[in-house]
């Protein structure tokens, strides 16, 4: 992999949850804990297992994103490599053919892969992007800093205010019979492609509030001036189901996920028609994927919290202690989880990913 193809990746997967925690310094790895049900493990050695989808005859697509491979692992287990390039593929998503996007320099498309094994380029994503650039408009950072404490604050970090940039990582994907729907996590948006690949802005998520604590500011090095101050964090959406009509939405809002501001992951709900946005679940520790049941029950992967909970009006419970789960769908009564050392970066070579099933 060349330098350049190298530092793409390293951009376009920090983008949906990494980057914002290394740059505060707050990456750690998830352990099991807890007394959830025990996963049956599906398959192992997987490199970057972003994204799966369940097909309709129980096999599970996967994105061994960091490797640019899309992968079918069979009901009863083997793994069968579908796709292969060199790009950043997290997205899959199947609707009788599969589904991925693809980010390299060439470009970023939402791709389909034909029965037999031909890929072809639905929606240029990228150039959505930049000819509309969907959270322009959004204000970024400190909602008010004197100019003397922006002086103060450090550039590692970033501006201390700024709007959405031409950004574009299309993380997570949901297929429907006439639409394909993007959580594009660096464009802080929820994307559509129709039939004929149009690529249009369904919704544009809020920024993330966080008020700048002690805590923050000692932990951080952030500067004293900066106490009590609103920074608004971008809202990172990760991931996108439908159900009844309303699309589901899993933020994980970049800065920090530990004690100095809390777990700030979200569950939201979107109508696809308007694209207003309603925030039906929080307190969730990297939330980086939802599934939804038949009946309605939400579940999340906290990616950096351990474990996979349901979320619902009364609160979040625990439903399984797993290792870096990163990837969650339901099918067949049963919840699909990818987990492991999805989120290392760089990724492990030795290939520590798997996709366990767990009977909630």
């Amino acid at each position: 992999m060349g330098m350049a193809m190298g530092t793409l990746l390293r951009r376009l997967a920090a983008v949906a949850a990494i980057t914002p925690l290394v740059v505060f310094g707050l990456v750690g790895t998830a352990s099991a804990r807890g007394n959830g049900p025990p996963p049956n493990p599906l398959a192992t050695e997987l490199v970057g297992p972003l994204g799966i989808a369940v097909t309709e005859r129980g096999d599970v697509l996967v994105s061994q994103a960091f490797i640019g491979t899309i992968s079918r692992v069979g009901k009863h287990g083997g793994v069968t490599d579908l796709v292969s390039e060199e790009a950043f593929t997290a997205g899959v998503a199947d609707d009788g053919h599969v589904l991925y996007t693809s980010a390299s320099p060439s470009g970023v498309f939402l791709k389909s892969v034909a029965p037999d094994g031909t890929t072809s380029v639905l929606a240029d994503i990228l150039h959505h992007e930049i000819t509309q650039n969907p959270d322009a408009g959004q204000q970024y950072g400190f909602t008010e800093i004197s100019d003397q404490c922006a002086d103060e604050w450090p550039a590692e970090f970033g501006p201390p205010q700024y709007t959405g940039i031409i950004d574009t990582n299309p993380y997570a994907i949901a297929a429907t019979k006439d639409h394909v729907y993007i959580a594009d996590a660096a464009a802080n948006a929820i994307l559509s492609v129709d039939d004929g690949g149009e690529v249009s802005t369904v919704a544009v998520l809020p920024p993330q509030p966080a008020v700048v604590n002690q805590d923050a500011i000692d932990g951080l090095g952030l500067p004293q001036c900066t106490l009590g101050l609103t920074y608004n964090f971008e809202p990172v959406p990760t991931d996108v189901e439908l159900h009844r009509g309303q699309l589901y939405v899993t933020t994980l809002p970049g800065g920090p996920e530990d004690p100095s501001a809390g777990a700030r992951g979200g569950v939201w709900t979107v109508d696809p028609g308007t694209g207003a946005a309603t925030q039906i679940g929080s307190g969730l520790a990297g939330a980086t994927d939802l599934a939804v049941s038949p009946s309605g029950t939400v579940y999340v992967t906290e990616l950096f919290g351990g474990q996979v909970s349901m979320v619902g009006p009364a609160g979040n419970t625990l439903v399984a202690s797993l290792d870096a789960p990163v990837a969650i769908e339901w099918a067949k009564g049963r919840l699909y989880v990818a987990t492991g050392d999805a989120a290392a970066f760089p990724p492990d070579p030795l290939a520590a990913g798997k996709i366990v099933t767990i009977r909630p």
